[in-house]
Parts: C-alpha cells; sequence; structure tokens
C-alpha cells in the first residue's frame, strides 16, 4: 500500500508540475514567396526561431507547403485562421490602411533598418490607435531597402526618359509615385517580372536592390538609377491569428513580443540592407550601369510626388493627425537611427 500511495503522489505530482504554459504549441505560417526568399528564410522563419528560444521550445512553427491565400488575401486568411502566421504588403490592399503610406513615400532614407524601425516607432506612436490590423494581433512593421529604377534598354537620368515608359510596380502608393513621374505602371506580382520584362511587356521595374538578383533578373536589366533615399517604399506587416495568440500563456505571449515590435522591425531591416549590398555586388559584377540621380534629377521628381504626400496629410488631417508634423518626426527618427 505504501508503494501504491508514493506512486500516487508522484503522479498527482507530475500532474501538477504540468500546466498549460509547459504545453507545446506549433505555430502555422504560410509565405507567398519561395521558402528560399529572404522573407521566407530569414523574416519569418528566423522570426519563428528566435521565438521558440525565447519560449524555451514551448511555441515552434511549421511552414506550410504552399500559401494559404494570395498576397492581397493573405490578412483575411491569417484573421479567419487559415494558418497563423504570416507577412505581407499594406499597399496590395490599397485604401484598407491608409495611415500606413507613411512609409511609402520619396526621399526616406538609405537604410532599411532605419526607415523600419523609425517606422514602427512613429506608427505605433501615432497610428496604432485607429487599430487598422484589427481581428489580428500586429507583430511586426517594417519596410525594404530603398526602391530604385531598373530598365532593359533606356537609360533614365530625366523625368523625359520616363516619359511612357512600361514600369512593373507591385501596388500601393508606388502606383501613383510611377504615374506622377510619368511612366505607366503595370501592376503585376513579383514573381512575373522576369517573364514581362523578357517579353518586352515591361520596359523596366521599380524594385529594392536584393530583388534584382533575387527574380533571376541582372541578366535583363542594362540599366539602373539610383534616387537618394529612394524613389518609393513598400510598408510590410507580420501578423498573427488573435485567437491563437491569445490562447498561449501569458508567458509564451509577453515571450514574442520581445522578439517582436522593434526587435522584429530592426532584425528585419538588417537583412535588407545586407541582401541590398549583395544586390549590388551583383548588378555591378555583370556590369550594369549605374547612374546616380542627380540633383536635377532629384529636383523634379520631388515637384511631381510632393503633391501626393500633402495629400496624405488631408487623410491624416480627417482622423485628427497632423500628417506633415508626424512625417517630420518619422524623417528625423530615421536620420537619427542613420548616425549610429
Amino acid at each position: 500500500m505504501k508503494k501504491l500511495a508514493s506512486l500516487a503522489a508522484a503522479l498527482l505530482a507530475g500532474a501538477i508540475a504540468w500546466t498549460p504554459s509547459q504545453a507545446q504549441t506549433t505555430l502555422t505560417i504560410s509565405s507567398w514567396l519561395p521558402p528560399s526568399h529572404i522573407i521566407t528564410k530569414d523574416m519569418l522563419m528566423g522570426w519563428a526561431k528566435e521565438v521558440e528560444t525565447a519560449t524555451q521550445g514551448r511555441v515552434k512553427s511549421r511552414l506550410l507547403p504552399k500559401a494559404v491565400a494570395s498576397p492581397p488575401g493573405t490578412f483575411d486568411a491569417i484573421r479567419d485562421g487559415l494558418a497563423d502566421v504570416s507577412i505581407s504588403v499594406h499597399g496590395y490592399t490599397p485604401g484598407r490602411f491608409p495611415m500606413t503610406k507613411m512609409a511609402e513615400f520619396p526621399f526616406l532614407g538609405d537604410s532599411a533598418e532605419a526607415i523600419s524601425v523609425a517606422y514602427y516607432r512613429t506608427y505605433m506612436k501615432h497610428m496604432a490607435k485607429f487599430d487598422e490590423h484589427k481581428g489580428l494581433v500586429l507583430l511586426g512593421l517594417m519596410t525594404h531597402g530603398p526602391g530604385q529604377i531598373y530598365m532593359t534598354k533606356q537609360k533614365v537620368a530625366s523625368l523625359a526618359d520616363l516619359n511612357n515608359q512600361k514600369i512593373r510596380v507591385g501596388g500601393g502608393l508606388v502606383v501613383d509615385i510611377t504615374k506622377a513621374i510619368g511612366a505607366v505602371p503595370l501592376l503585376k506580382p513579383a514573381s512575373e517580372t522576369f517573364e514581362i520584362m523578357k517579353s518586352g511587356i515591361a520596359d523596366g521595374i521599380l524594385f529594392p536592390k536584393d530583388s534584382v538578383p533575387a527574380f533571376k533578373l541582372v541578366p535583363l536589366v542594362n540599366h539602373m538609377t539610383v534616387v537618394p533615399g529612394g524613389l518609393y517604399n513598400v510598408s510590410f506587416f507580420l501578423v498573427m491569428n488573435e485567437a491563437k495568440f491569445k490562447g498561449l500563456s501569458k508567458a509564451d505571449q509577453d515571450a514574442i513580443m520581445k522578439v517582436s515590435g522593434e526587435h522584429y522591425a530592426r532584425m528585419a531591416g538588417k537583412v535588407w540592407d545586407r541582401e541590398d549590398a549583395a544586390g549590388l555586388k551583383a548588378m555591378e559584377a555583370e556590369k550594369i550601369i549605374i547612374r546616380t540621380a542627380s540633383p536635377e534629377f532629384v529636383a523634379e521628381i520631388k515637384s511631381k510626388t510632393d503633391p501626393l504626400e500633402k495629400a496624405w496629410y488631408n487623410e491624416a488631417k480627417a482622423k485628427g493627425v497632423d500628417g506633415a508634423a508626424v512625417m517630420a518626426e518619422f524623417r528625423a527618427e530615421i536620420q537619427k537611427l542613420s548616425k549610429k
């Protein structure tokens, strides 16, 4: 009887010691990009590894073999529980996330890390109250590196060189920027860029530097024009299904948020900067003609795109936000972070 009592006590102690916080959870991760792309490899699965470490192995992740939705449908798919975590682009659903346009304007800066961290800080301070990501847990915000101009045949040294040129873009404010500088935007997913450039449907693309080699475009590009601070940028979100997050223990929720937020913006930005540097080297090795926009060309771009930013000020004003002051604060934060 003593042995049975001891065994029962041991089993009871084990049951008491086993708490929900020790239960293992596996998050399903959906990506619309290949496993080798840095968004999947570093910004989704890299984050997942940090989560596993931060939760001492209690929260693991599994990359699904195929995306549960198209890039524009990703937000709703995660909200509806088709997968637990994903990344996508705010601009793929125009009009739905108006306050995130702040990260898409020209001339923001040359470092994805500085822009991403400044964006997260400024957005959370001024825009989080609008709950644009309602129904999901916003884990992170980021931008890629400064978007530049790549052409198959036409050099671009002035706005006149862009007149009626067909340029592939991904959506969001960059569509309006492309129209403003006199080119014709072609809205196509990045995965189709090679074919439309090879076939001559597109005369060029707007991309960050990393994406030209990433999408096998180096042999097709002959001219690159660098706009200091970028011609445009793109706002990305990292989100988790709200019910999945709430089902985790408080300890694991806190651990996840420690490797998300500003930490995530910095991590992702560093990856973009690293890959932009590698992309530039790849283009230099292939003798692509690289020119920097002259001050006169930059002034031309500014004169055409400034009205877009002023229009956003009115959008922000309608929500009770001083858009000009927010952008000034955002740019000052980028400059401060760029000097570190």
